[in-house]
């Protein structure tokens, strides 16, 4: 099963879709399978982090903003805004795909872990993730 998911954004951070990916799965009838995500964009990514604590999304935002500054004069890329280039070294140092086990019709996560779009523009509105869902 193919199906494209579109997660709401709006501002930079990390938005957890973990149960509308859960509703794929088990609408997808597999019992034991993978599930693989990518998202379509260049400027956000996609990452497995802690969904109880919301403080370790704080942490992660600021730290990733510190470590990808805007308004580095290093950048040449600057003609969609002074978030552009930034949002673009952060989607290349995390990850645009994602692959999860499915046991038992559920995504195998661990008890803390969701699935989040991180967003790194300021202004995103939907970004659009294709999932697959097999055997």
């Amino acid at each position: 099963m193919v199906k494209t998911l579109s997660v709401k954004t709006g501002r930079q951070g990390l938005f957890e879709f973990t149960s509308q990916l859960q509703k794929l799965v088990a609408q997808s009838g597999i019992n034991d399978g993978l599930c693989s995500l990518l998202i379509q964009h260049t400027s956000a990514s996609l990452t497995i982090q802690e969904n109880a604590d919301p403080s370790a999304k704080v942490d992660l935002e600021n730290w990733m903003n510190r470590l990808v500054p805007e308004n580095d004069p290093l950048y040449t890329h600057t003609l969609e805004g002074v978030d552009d280039m930034p949002a673009h070294i952060k989607a290349a140092l995390t990850s645009t795909t994602l692959s999860i086990p499915v046991l038992n019709g559920c995504l195998a996560l661990g008890t803390w872990q969701g699935v989040y779009c991180w967003e790194h523009r300021h202004h995103a509105g939907y970004r659009q993730i294709v999932v697959h869902i097999g055997e």
